[in-house]
């Protein structure tokens, strides 16, 4: 009996054995594949933190460029508007109006003047003038041959003349030319009507509308269609340089035009 029931104890051991070990088949392959899995897991993610890394490099490097760009538009102008500074100019002095009367015996303001200086010490502006004025004959003459890029217009309640004629005289100091340098003042004179010297301001068509008949005469002005600048009008006067700022010139004339008047 006791034979026996050795003999049972190890038949049940050996049984236990092998299903131990069966089993630690069976699991073998399980906990290969979880090392596998563990395995595509950990590339999944690297693959995944290189894309990080990519899109913020690309991210970054358009930031940059961005900013870089901006940079560059940003010191574009600032240069653009200290180069427009240093070649501005500006009105100095009183603004006066000259009078005299047409064939009707009507009084009109026939030119008009002010002066102007460089606004800051910089570079020179180019006045060159399309007319020239000398006291003989018919006032203003055409210059020429001249090539300005300064242009003056001028507007009131009832219309508009995109390009004047106008002359130009330096005041004091200059050294010649027709360039506006530091230190140099110009009188622009702004002509609306032609101005026949050789009759009295104050007599009857010592002014004459601008038709570009009389010794050469002016146009650009007052012409057979447009309004006479009179008593009680208000007008403006755009000088426009090559660069730089404008300058207007807002005036109105007073209640009685004299010969020389002077307009706030």
């Amino acid at each position: 009996m006791a034979a026996m029931r050795r003999d049972s104890m190890y038949d049940t051991n050996v049984s236990n054995q092998e299903n131990t070990n069966v089993e630690a088949i069976h699991e073998l392959p399980s906990q290969e594949m979880l090392r596998g899995q563990r395995g595509i897991t950990g590339l999944e993610t690297a693959i995944i933190l290189i894309a990080f890394v990519v899109v913020a490099s690309v991210f970054a490097f358009t930031i940059l460029s961005s900013g870089v760009f901006a940079a560059e538009r940003a010191k574009e102008s600032i240069h653009a508007g200290l180069r427009d500074t240093r070649s501005s100019i500006t009105s100095r002095g009183t603004t006066r109006a000259f009078t005299g009367y047409d064939a009707s015996n009507t009084a009109a303001v026939y030119k008009v003047s002010f002066a102007v200086a460089n606004a800051v010490s910089g570079q020179p502006v180019d006045l060159t003038p399309p007319y020239t004025a000398d006291g003989t004959s018919t006032d203003p003459d055409i210059s020429t041959g001249a090539e300005y890029v300064t242009v003056v217009s001028y507007s009131d309640e009832t219309q508009y003349m995109p390009d004047v004629p106008w002359t130009i005289t330096f005041v004091g100091s200059n050294n010649g030319d027709n360039l506006l340098e530091q230190g140099e003042t110009a009188e622009i004179t702004v002509w609306l009507m032609d101005r026949d010297t050789g009759t009295t301001v104050t007599s009857s068509s010592s002014v004459a509308i601008m038709d570009g008949t009389s010794n050469g005469g002016g146009t650009g002005g007052v012409g057979s269609t447009a309004t006479l600048l009179v008593k009680n009008r208000s007008f403006s006067i755009e000088m426009k340089p090559p660069r730089g700022a404008i300058i207007s010139v807002d005036r109105t004339t007073p209640a009685s035009l004299k010969t020389v008047m002077q307009l706030r």
